[in-house]
C-alpha cells in the first residue's frame, strides 16, 4: 500500500494528450471570458471533459465513443438539473442513475478509466444545487457546446496523430468470473453515492456535491487495499492542494488568470493521473475549486471555502472507503447472487403461469 502511495509509475500515454485535454477545458472558458459569461464557460468546460474518454486507436471507434460519452454527459447534467428541486428524492435519483451508468458502461465495454466517474460527477453537481427552471435548457445547451468543442478538437487531434488506420483487435478484460458481480457493484455504487448526497443534504453542506464526488473518486480503486490507498491519497492531496489554492487566492486573481490556471492545471493533472494519484489530487483539488467557482465574487472569502472543501473531502473519502470495502466483500457478492437468482426463478414462474 505504501508503494502505491508514493510510486511514480511509467506510462505509454502520449505526451500531447494532456495538452489536448487542457485546450478542450480551457477554450470554452476563454470564449466565455470574451463574451462575459463565465457561468456558460464553466458548464461548457464540464461538457468538454468528454475528451478524457478518448481511448481507441481506431478513428471511427474513437469518435463513436466520444460521441456516445458526450451524449451521456449532456444527459447526466440534464437529469440532474431537472431533478434538482426534488430535495429528498434527489439522493434516490442519483443512486438509481449511478447504478444505471455503472451497469450500462460494463455492458458496453466502456468501464475502463475514467469509467463512470465524470457522468456521476456532472450529475451530482447539477442535482445538488436547485436551478431556475427557465435556465435549464440554456445550461444544458452550454454543456452540449463544450461536448461539441471537445469532439471537434478530438477529431482534429485524431486525424493528425492516427496516421495509419489500425484494425483494432477486440480485447476484453475480465476482472470477475461471477456474471452477477456487475449487478452487485452497480447496487453498491448507487447506494453509496446516493447515501453520500443524502448525508450532505441532511447536514446542509454549502456545496453538497463535493461529498458524492469525493466518495466516487475513492471507490474507483480496483481492490480494498487500492481503495484505502486512494482515500489516503485523496485526503492528503486535497489538504496540500487547498493550502496552495488559499495561497494563490491571496493575490486576487482576475478572471483571465483563473482561466489560464484551469487550462494549466488540466494539463498537469492528465500528465500525473496515470503516474501518481496522490500528486494528481493536489492539482485536482485546485482545479475543481477554480472550475466550480469561476466568479471572483464567490472567492472573496477563500478561508471559508477551503475549510468547507476539506470537510467535504474527509466525509466523502470516508464514505467512499466504506463503499469500497463493501464493493470487494465476497459475502455480499454471494448474497446478491443468491437473491438475484431467486428473483429470476420467481419471475420465470410468474411468466409461465401468465401465459
Amino acid at each position: 500500500m505504501w508503494k502505491q502511495l508514493f510510486a511514480f509509475r511509467k506510462t505509454q500515454r502520449a505526451w500531447h494528450l494532456p495538452v489536448i485535454a487542457g485546450l478542450c477545458v480551457g477554450i470554452p472558458l476563454i470564449l466565455a471570458l470574451t463574451f462575459n459569461d463565465m457561468e456558460a464557460g464553466r458548464l461548457a468546460s464540464l461538457g468538454a471533459l468528454v475528451i478524457l474518454y478518448i481511448q481507441s486507436n481506431n478513428l471511427a471507434n474513437r469518435m463513436i465513443i466520444l460521441t456516445v460519452c458526450g451524449f451521456g454527459l449532456i444527459f447526466s447534467y440534464a437529469l440532474g438539473a431537472v431533478c434538482s428541486h426534488l430535495f429528498w428524492l434527489s439522493p434516490l435519483i442519483l443512486a438509481a442513475y449511478t447504478f444505471a451508468v455503472h451497469y450500462a458502461l460494463f455492458r458496453l465495454n466502456l468501464n475502463r478509466p475514467p469509467g463512470n466517474f465524470f457522468f456521476v460527477m456532472v450529475a451530482s453537481m447539477a442535482i445538488a444545487q436547485p436551478q431556475n427552471i427557465e435556465n435549464i435548457a440554456e445550461n444544458v445547451g452550454n454543456v452540449a457546446f463544450g461536448v461539441m468543442i471537445a469532439c471537434l478538437i478530438g477529431m482534429i487531434y485524431s486525424l493528425i496523430t492516427l496516421k495509419k488506420p489500425e484494425k483494432e483487435k477486440r480485447q476484453t478484460v475480465v476482472f470477475h468470473s461471477n456474471k452477477y458481480t456487475n449487478i452487485t457493484e452497480s447496487i453498491i455504487f448507487g447506494a453509496t453515492v446516493g447515501s453520500s448526497l443524502l448525508l450532505a443534504k441532511l447536514f446542509q453542506m454549502p456545496n453538497p456535491y463535493w461529498i458524492p464526488i469525493s466518495c466516487m473518486a475513492v471507490m474507483q480503486g480496483i481492490s480494498v487495499t487500492h481503495v484505502w490507498a486512494r482515500a489516503i491519497q485523496r485526503i492528503s492531496g486535497t489538504f496540500v492542494g487547498l493550502i496552495l489554492v488559499w495561497s494563490i487566492l491571496q493575490f486576487h486573481l482576475s478572471l483571465l488568470d483563473i482561466c489560464i490556471c484551469i487550462l494549466l492545471l488540466q494539463i498537469i493533472i492528465e500528465f500525473l493521473i496515470v503516474r501518481n494519484y496522490a500528486l494528481a489530487v493536489i492539482f485536482i483539488s485546485m482545479l475543481t475549486i477554480f472550475l466550480a467557482e469561476p466568479n471572483i465574487s464567490l472567492l472573496q472569502d477563500p478561508s471559508s471555502l477551503i475549510e468547507a472543501r476539506l470537510i467535504d473531502t474527509l466525509i466523502g473519502s470516508a464514505i467512499g472507503a466504506l463503499g469500497g470495502w463493501l464493493l470487494y466483500h465476497q459475502r455480499i457478492h454471494f448474497f446478491t447472487k443468491k437473491h438475484v437468482k431467486k428473483s429470476q426463478v420467481i419471475l420465470r414462474k410468474m411468466g409461465t403461469k401468465k401465459f
